[in-house]
């Protein structure tokens, strides 16, 4: 009896040949998953945060690439990238649907095997952050014991975010953005500004004469509302699951993250619609 190697055209012989699971090495990836509890729940928890930081790889993959076309004044690439990232962020804001089954007792029970494990620590996060421009220099100190991934939130540390380079093009085109947010410490918080806000009024007061800079605008827009989204929804899972218990990695949990809903990231973007 002779073994088909087709069936219905389809390939069936992978013996010398390249398959589905050696192209995505999924004997790596599927058993990455290592509980150090008995409970049957904590698979869910580390697939949940291992999958996120395979989407928190291909949003940096994105960014990076967006404010590197930004910064070489190639618009329209730059704009499918970060529509991309604004539908990844998207993803990640229903994977929190998710863990929101995760109720309390069941992380009761393997929240002692996380010790001081938190997401708070990821340094693929940071990166993101630090690329929207919310900088902050203590958040160099969980990665310390780490220089090759030290290297790398560093480097995202003090390199324009996108939003400085957003500007930085506003100025090649002609617009009054101050001389301060062009040439400035980029490790430093961004500090909002009535003259940028007057720089972008004057492309969304003639979106036709500036029609690619009235589009990133807008896609900024998407990003920051699909990242307010993901942090909201962040927010209320935590305290879903946890209440308002310090967090595994010494935070407040739910009073600290709700802080970080005020971070406004492009704020004359938004603050132009009531000056329009």
């Amino acid at each position: 009896m002779t073994t088909p190697t087709e069936h219905h055209g389809a390939k069936l012989d992978f013996s010398a040949d390249m398959s589905y699971g050696d192209y995505l090495h999924l004997d790596q990836v599927l058993n990455a998953q290592h509980p150090l509890s008995p409970d049957h729940n904590e698979m869910l928890f580390i697939v949940q945060h291992q999958t996120s930081e395979l989407w928190m790889k291909l949003m940096l993959h994105e960014l990076r690439a967006a404010i590197g076309h930004i910064g070489g004044d190639r618009l329209a690439p730059a704009f499918k990238m970060l529509a991309r990232v604004s539908r990844i962020m998207e993803q990640l804001v229903h994977a929190w649907d998710v863990l929101a089954t995760m109720t309390p007792p069941e992380y009761s029970a393997i929240r002692p095997y996380l010790a001081n494990s938190s997401g708070f620590q990821s340094w693929q996060y940071r990166c993101i952050e630090f690329s929207l421009g919310n900088k902050n220099a203590a958040m160099l100190r969980p990665h310390e014991h780490r220089p090759e991934l030290l290297a790398q939130v560093r480097a995202a540390h003090e390199a324009p975010s996108l939003y400085d380079e957003s500007l930085r093009l506003l100025a090649r085109r002609g617009l009054p953005v101050p001389a301060s947010h062009l040439k400035r410490d980029w490790t430093l918080p961004y500090a909002a500004s009535d003259e940028v806000e007057a720089a972008w009024l004057v492309v969304y007061r003639d979106p036709e004469a500036h029609w690619d800079l009235y589009q990133l605008g807008e896609e900024l827009t998407d990003l920051e509302d699909a990242f307010r989204l993901w942090r909201f929804r962040h927010v209320t899972t935590v305290e879903r699951v946890i209440g308002f218990k310090r967090g595994t990695g010494g935070t407040g949990g739910v009073s600290y993250l709700r802080k970080m809903l005020d971070v406004v990231l492009f704020p004359e973007i938004w603050k132009l619609r009531t000056d329009l």
